[in-house]
């Protein structure tokens, strides 16, 4: 992957845009590359619906053990089911979204589907109407929402106000019971934080579709726990979320390059 650097934009006098695919650009320097007069666009609408399909299924996952209950039914050493070996129902269970903005809003419109109370956190309030189209009910403190849901979902971008935005003491005010799946950013969590928590029982589980860095070093405490699931960030991997941000990305580009309104300009 390239590195947007300092160098290849002053070798690049004629750029006018960096077209991101995907919604997070995080891995830019936006202020650096604003300074030499170019834009930058992304792809939020490609985006929304594959990762907040992995936010449920995540969640899904880990309530039920899908993983692991997976690994016992192709063992060959497993000669019975047992019959004490039990997951936790998603259906009418709290669900905290960090971060509203398309794909968290996303996540409520499916959590509905399964009688959820979803409670939600965001640097701003939602309007009444989208509140009420999906029942989310806004907490100011991040806290309330922690020591409240079964299951919180990490949906903000990375930025310096969200780097290790849950640490020892927000995992401390999750319910014993509770899960945490992340679908935004790994840095978004601070995993030696998250480790302890997890072999100490201070939550139940976790389900990240991201780490730090990806992948994870193969001798990393976290890929040694059994309540864990961990995917390859592979939130918008769907062959329809692919065309979708090309052609996203492109008509960015083209509007830049052609002096039109920009659909998605960061």
């Amino acid at each position: 992957r390239p590195t947007i650097d300092r160098e290849l934009l002053e070798s690049l006098p004629d750029l006018k845009v960096i077209g991101n695919s995907g919604v997070g650009v995080d891995h830019l320097d936006l202020k650096m590359i604003s300074n030499f007069g170019v834009k930058v666009t992304n792809t939020p609408h490609a985006v929304a619906d594959p990762t907040a399909d992995i936010g449920m299924a995540l969640m899904l996952a880990s309530a039920r053990r899908l993983v692991e209950g997976c690994q016992i039914a192709v063992s060959p050493d497993t000669r019975s089911f047992a019959v004490d070996w039990l997951g936790v129902e998603v259906t009418r269970a709290t669900l905290g979204i960090i971060g509203m903005g398309s794909i968290g809003y996303k996540v409520a419109q499916r959590a509905r589907a399964f009688d959820m109370r979803i409670l939600y956190h965001n640097r701003n309030r939602r309007r009444k109407e989208e509140e009420e189209a999906v029942g989310a009910h806004y907490c100011e403190k991040m806290e309330d929402l922690l020591q409240q849901s079964d299951f919180v979902m990490l949906v903000v971008n990375l930025s310096p106000e969200t780097h290790k935005l849950i640490g020892k003491k927000e995992l401390g005010l999750m319910k014993p019971t509770a899960a945490l799946i992340n679908i935004s950013r790994g840095a978004v969590i601070d995993q030696d934080a998250l480790v302890e928590a997890l072999q100490n029982k201070v939550i139940r589980a976790a389900a990240l579709d991201v780490t730090y860095p990806e992948p994870l070093p193969r001798d990393h405490p976290l890929l040694k726990l059994n309540n864990i699931i961990i995917t390859p960030h592979i939130g918008t991997a769907t062959v329809q979320a692919i065309h979708a941000m090309a052609e996203e990305a492109i008509a960015n580009m083209l509007a830049v390059l052609s002096g039109q309104p920009i659909p998605s300009e960061v």
